[in-house]
């Protein structure tokens, strides 16, 4: 029996999560979300309320137990967040298993349990179903079922598999207790230098739009329920127009610029993840520059600080009643080891973080992300200058959701079935295929493609895991001995690593060095050769073409797939999400924010061969 599991007078089980012996009812699972909020709103401390408004990054202890100490990148001890400061929300990073996050989430449900009204704890994720591994951005798959990145889902196409992914993503993070979705991310990469590209669907605002109510169907469902994992859809009103695609997370990538005009284009996916009900909405760190909407100047403010674009654009024009939280760390600096990044508070940088904490919540924003700072929000409640109709608004969003998910009844999970489930065989083949079928083939001359379809090949490798091609070719360890080379590479960035995330993020030139260009023009002299190139951002492959026997790109795919779909075993149907330009003059001459704009790309949008 679980704790404070009990039967009403009526014959009703309940959780009493207060401990009174009484169903109260914010407890009877009988009556409707709303009805519940409103009496437990009504029953919560200004301390529980504030609480509510805060998420931030927790960790998993050894073999999913608590962390009691301060972790690699969280804050405070677990019973410190959870009991004294009251949060309930939490954004998970390193899961080792599928059984430590279901025992983690089982042990901090029982936690929460000792809170004055036992509200359950929400746990929240960036992506970590493909291979990326960011703190800032996006996990690697781990026990998960490991796809393509979503960029490669959108080279697939097929809006079906993006609602099967999703749905299995919604399987996964059900098991472990995962009930928050922090994607889909749905800004278009008009800028082809930007670092968070991989994450985005392309720039197709149609294309992107419909995709965004596949994904939504697949983790919300048609409503949010007790089976959904509720999605924040980021970044509003669209993160890809980025100055020199320099990313906002950093002081010098804070201007977003539209010299094309193209600002609605961008919001596009938006409105439709506001139709089809996205549980959240996260504003992008960045600062518009220079834009100008129905004739008023949009304040030069990050856009979580905005007042025109949350309230007057996202909820009176848009008509968007759910949860506004914040991108991470607005309101301080975060300090990791000897590292600093600056507080996001870009145009607002001279503010002290109570008056940014003020001017963020006067924009019309939730819940602080990133945060545990409740002491800031407490002094603003207990001065006047936040009322309580106010701290009241947001926090009947935040409970709606939780209760809509079905929490207060059931927050627990199996640890079993969590195995049995979190990267299932089934889960694992569908990923697969789509990493093999989101491989796009932009060159294949000579019918050099598909692989191995005569003799064993003796093969000169790069980039391949030792082992790779044992079943396909004899590995050799010279070009000028090999039948054929096949050689694996990233696309380019220049490496930087002076603030705290800096070096997880791919930015500034996409020109590969001339160095490699001339080393693999001399493998290509003495045996054909296949590039394979992993787009993260679409680097200038001009420099390859006339050499390369085969030129493909992947968007997350393991050497496996890449060689099941160059085989032909899986074909690959990928084509081109984005353009790719030919050259950085060409970068350097396009419109920020304008989709397909660099002269004379290399390869168009939608570029991709079929193979025989």
């Amino acid at each position: 029996m679980k704790p404070h599991l009990r039967t009403s007078a009526e014959g009703v089980d309940y959780r009493d999560l207060n401990g009174n012996g009484v169903m109260d009812p914010y407890e009877d699972p009988r009556l409707s979300p709303a009805e519940r909020t409103e009496d437990l709103l009504g029953r919560l401390s200004t301390e529980e309320k504030v609480g509510l408004m805060f998420q931030t990054v927790i960790e998993i202890g050894p073999d999913g137990e608590l962390l009691e100490t301060p972790g690699a990148i969280s804050k405070s001890p677990t019973s410190e967040v959870v009991l004294s400061k009251h949060l309930n929300h939490f954004n998970v990073h390193a899961m080792r298993t599928a059984r430590d996050g279901a025992r983690w989430n089982n042990n901090l449900q029982r936690l929460a349990e000792q809170t004055p009204h036992g509200i359950p704890v929400t746990i929240s994720t960036d992506p970590r179903h493909a291979f990326v591994e960011n703190t800032g951005v996006a996990f690697s798959a781990g026990p998960f079922s490991q796809w393509p990145e979503p960029m490669g889902l959108a080279a697939i196409d097929d809006i079906d598999l993006i609602r099967r992914f999703a749905d299995t993503a919604r399987q996964e993070y059900l098991a472990v207790g995962i009930r928050a979705a922090l994607h889909p991310q749905i800004d278009l990469p008009t800028e082809a230098r930007w670092g968070r590209q991989a994450q985005t669907f392309g720039y197709d605002a149609d294309r992107v739009s419909e995709i965004t109510a596949a994904y939504l169907q697949g983790f919300q469902g048609d409503e949010l329920g007790p089976q959904s994992v509720s999605c924040t859809t980021k970044h509003f009103p669209g993160g890809g127009p980025q100055l020199d695609g320099e990313d906002a997370h950093f002081p010098y990538g804070r201007e977003q610029v539209y010299p094309g005009g193209r600002f609605e284009e961008h919001l596009k996916p938006f409105v439709e993840a506001i139709s089809r009900g996205t549980a959240g909405i996260m504003p992008y760190y960045g600062m518009p520059v220079g834009l100008v909407r129905n004739g008023e100047p949009i304040a030069e403010v990050g856009f979580g600080y905005s007042r025109q674009i949350i309230t007057d654009l996202l909820r009176e024009e848009l008509g968007y009643d759910g949860v506004v939280v914040t991108d991470w760390e607005l309101v301080n600096d975060n300090h990791v080891g000897d590292q600093v990044l600056p507080a996001r508070a870009w145009g607002v940088e001279h503010l002290s973080p109570i008056e940014r904490m003020r001017m963020l919540l006067d924009a019309g924003v939730d819940q602080f992300g990133g945060e545990e700072c409740v002491e800031l929000l407490q002094e603003l409640v207990a001065s006047g200058e936040v009322s309580a109709e106010r701290l009241d608004a947001s926090v009947r969003r935040i409970l709606l959701v939780k209760f809509r998910l079905g929490l207060f009844d059931d927050p627990f999970v199996d640890e079993d079935e969590a195995e049995r489930i979190v990267g299932a065989a089934a889960f694992r083949e569908q990923g697969f295929r789509a990493q093999a079928e989101s491989v796009t083939v932009l060159e294949n001359r000579e019918g050099t493609l598909p692989l191995f379809a005569g003799p064993r090949p003796r093969v000169y490798a790069e980039g391949l895991h030792e082992g790779a091609l044992q079943d396909r070719a004899d590995a050799v360890s010279r070009p000028e001995d090999a039948d054929l080379a096949i050689v694996r590479i990233g696309a380019p960035f220049d490496a930087r690593d002076d603030l705290f995330l800096e070096r997880w993020f791919h930015q500034g030139s996409l020109e590969f060095p001339p160095g490699l260009v001339v080393r693999l023009k001399r493998i290509a002299e003495q045996c054909p050769l296949v590039l394979v190139v992993n787009l993260d951002r679409p680097g200038i492959l001009t420099p390859f073409v006339p050499f390369a026997a085969a030129l493909a790109v992947d968007f997350g795919s393991s050497d496996e797939a890449v060689l099941a779909a160059l085989s032909g075993r899986i074909r690959p149907r990928g084509t081109l999400p984005v353009e790719i330009p030919r050259s950085m003059d060409a970068v350097r001459r396009s419109r920020t924010d304008v989709p397909g704009d660099t002269p004379d790309p290399l390869y168009p949008l939608r570029t991709g061969l079929t193979l025989p």
